[in-house]
């Protein structure tokens, strides 16, 4: 998950086709029948399988994603009826069981390919309807913000930004990174009440159908507060010209348009530096995130 900095475990579970069948035939009996299939590639927090024709199964892989099962079990069933794009409804939540040690879910499958820079980067029409989903969400009345619901600041992550910039200083331009990254930090900080946010929201969790916007799924992230962090999509995904339209059609302001850039700064750079390595994907898809948050808007 791009939104989420996380260390190295040293221990995770294995997690195969044949612990997910045990799980599932053992947990809930009424789903044992159903063909079980790996989605593959998957997201770095969990493994998924489809389960039959209408059900999928995610696993954390780490324990940084451990929490969204029931998160999302407790909220998206309470947000989905005010959202404009579909959104994952979970059905149930396993417990840990044969040497699994965490809880994961069920949910109802949504159709739909993850979005692309290629299909919809260029769409002012598809940028419209994101910040229409983003408005929508931040619309629903929030809630006191405890522990697993309070956004954090964007000065949490100057640490580890600084030295991700330092790893990567001869891939990409140091001193462009460090005045964004000093801009986006001495920039004012969100002075109305919190609002909803989806906490990771950025290409691989959008997903389309029939070349349109279909579904926004990942919501491990979901919290409340500051909405800039949602605004990471506009580097993930967007050109420059939709970029404007998303921006205009969200009303955003200056300061909370730069600390937008600063989350996908820190958000791109911790991924890239996490799995550029290993995953091409990955690396070329973070590295237009970063070259995009640095052009000036």
């Amino acid at each position: 998950m791009v939104g989420t900095a996380r260390t190295q475990e040293p221990h995770l579970p294995q997690i195969d086709t044949a612990l997910a069948r045990r799980l599932v035939d053992a947990q809930f009996p009424q789903w044992a029948g159903l063909p079980l299939k790996l989605l593959d590639p998957a997201g770095s927090d969990h493994v998924i399988y489809r389960l039959g024709e209408e059900l999928s199964v995610r696993l954390p892989r780490h324990a940084g994603a451990i929490g969204q099962a029931r998160k999302e079990s407790e909220w998206l069933p309470r947000l989905a009826p005010h959202l404009p794009l579909a959104v994952p409804v979970p059905v149930a939540v396993g417990e840990p069981g044969f040497g699994y040690p965490w809880q994961w879910a069920v949910s109802r499958w949504l159709d739909g390919e993850v979005a692309t820079v290629e299909a919809l980067g260029d769409s002012p029409e598809a940028a419209v309807e994101l910040a229409g989903f983003l408005v929508a969400l931040q619309r629903f009345a929030p809630v006191e913000p405890r522990d697993d619901l309070r956004t954090h600041p964007l000065s949490d992550r100057d640490r580890a930004t600084r030295d991700a910039m330092a790893e990567v200083s001869g891939t990409f331009d140091a001193t462009a990174m460090t005045a964004l990254w000093d801009a986006a930090l001495d920039a004012p900080g969100w002075d109305r009440p919190p609002v909803w946010v989806h906490g990771d929201f950025h290409t691989g969790n959008l997903l389309v159908d029939d070349g349109r916007l279909s579904a926004v799924i990942d919501f491990g992230g979901l919290a409340v507060g500051d909405p800039a962090c949602d605004l990471t999509i506009a580097f993930t995904l967007m050109s420059a010209g939709s970029r404007a339209a998303f921006r205009t059609a969200l009303g955003v302001d200056d300061a909370t348009w730069l600390r937008g850039r600063g989350w996908a700064l820190a958000t791109g750079l911790n991924a890239y530096t996490s799995y550029a390595a290993t995953n091409p994907r990955i690396a070329a898809q973070t590295a237009r995130q970063i070259t995009q948050a640095l052009e000036p808007s």
